[in-house]
């Protein structure tokens, strides 16, 4: 499902224009962004949680010459894991 597939489906749902939905989920989205940024978790009971993982520095390789080695730096990365409610309905 694309985005705009889901603005119209939000918008059928709630019975409000593609506009107002449009507006609404980028909204959630900023709100999701902007806390993950300062390194808090959302939580949306039923559905699942939104954190940062750390994923630790380490050693690659370079695709292109696999023979050469390159190092991979540490970063922060936006991780999702459903809440029960989710894992059961798609089960």
């Amino acid at each position: 499902m694309s985005k705009q597939e889901l603005i119209a489906a939000i918008a059928d749902a709630a019975g409000i224009t593609k506009r107002a939905a449009a507006d609404a989920l980028q909204a959630i989205i900023n709100i999701v962004i902007k806390n993950l940024k300062k390194g808090q978790p959302v939580t949306v009971t039923g559905f699942g949680t939104f954190k940062l993982s750390h994923r630790a520095a380490r050693m690659g390789v370079n695709p292109r010459n696999p023979s050469q080695k390159i190092s991979i730096p540490a970063m922060k990365v936006p991780s999702f894991k459903a809440g029960k409610t989710l894992k059961d309905a798609v089960r």
